[in-house]
């Protein structure tokens, strides 16, 4: 029996309201962060991934009161990432009532961070989040702090270490694709699902259930979308419904 692949809505928050923009950039407002989490909790998303976008550049933690508010209203399993450099910082997203810690610059920075908060609290509880962008050569460089700053790894080889330290699973934008609604990068999703024995999440370029289904049927375990959830165009059911109709086993 086939394993169900998840469809996982994602609030990007700043300043307390979810945004959206295009290729990390040119943000617009998408609404409030516990009233979308309701929301989707309530269509049957498989999960949730609530992202704190400068935590990181801000040089600051997450905003854990957010944290807890969001949580309060769900009944799903919840990513929570942002400004994470610590097992201290982990502990206190876990301890606010998140399932899952994102970790993507604090990582980069110290990749140890995820041997310890897999010693700490288990694997399965640490995503490491990787924001990959298209180099001239074909291959993908990893950019941390929102995006803002070329890492100077390469974002497959990123993803493999990522896994053998810790990380339980691979949480993967495409920056090239990121709001464009042109369909995920799946060369990108495939080379990292071929380097790693963990699951990988498809992110960045969702534009239709179609796109979905074509990451899903493939190189990705599940997908993450916002701008088709957050402006109404698709609810999760409708999303979920057409992914059964193609042939994707999905929990309705």
């Amino acid at each position: 029996m086939a394993l169900t692949r998840r469809v996982i809505p994602c609030l990007d928050v700043r300043g307390g309201r979810v945004v959206k923009g295009t290729n990390f950039g040119s943000l617009r407002d998408a609404g409030d962060p516990v009233e979308l989490a309701a929301r989707y909790s309530a269509q049957g998303a498989d999960e949730l991934v609530f992202l704190d976008i400068t935590a990181s550049e801000e040089r600051r933690g997450i905003i854990a009161g957010m944290v807890r508010a969001v949580a309060s209203v769900i009944d799903i399993p919840f990513t929570a990432g942002g400004g994470v450099s610590s097992v201290r910082d982990a502990r206190e997203i876990l301890l606010s009532g998140a399932d899952k810690v994102g970790v993507n610059s604090g990582a980069v920075g110290n990749p140890g961070l995820l041997s310890d908060l897999a010693a700490a609290f288990g694997r399965q509880c640490v995503v490491a989040a990787i924001d990959a962008k298209r180099r001239p050569d074909g291959t993908y460089g990893v950019h941390t702090h929102g995006g803002k700053r070329d890492a100077g790894l390469d974002a497959v080889r990123w993803a493999a270490e990522a896994a053998s330290l810790g990380a339980g699973e691979i949480l993967l934008t495409s920056m090239d694709r990121d709001g464009t609604g042109d369909g995920y990068d799946l060369a990108l999703t495939r080379a990292v699902s071929e380097a790693v024995t963990v699951p990988v999440v498809a992110s960045g370029g969702c534009g239709s259930p179609g796109h979905m289904a074509e990451a899903l049927s493939g190189p990705a375990d599940a997908a993450l979308a916002a701008s088709i959830l957050h402006y109404d165009s698709h609810g999760v059911r409708g999303v979920k419904e057409f992914l059964r109709g193609a042939g994707i086993p999905v929990r309705l």
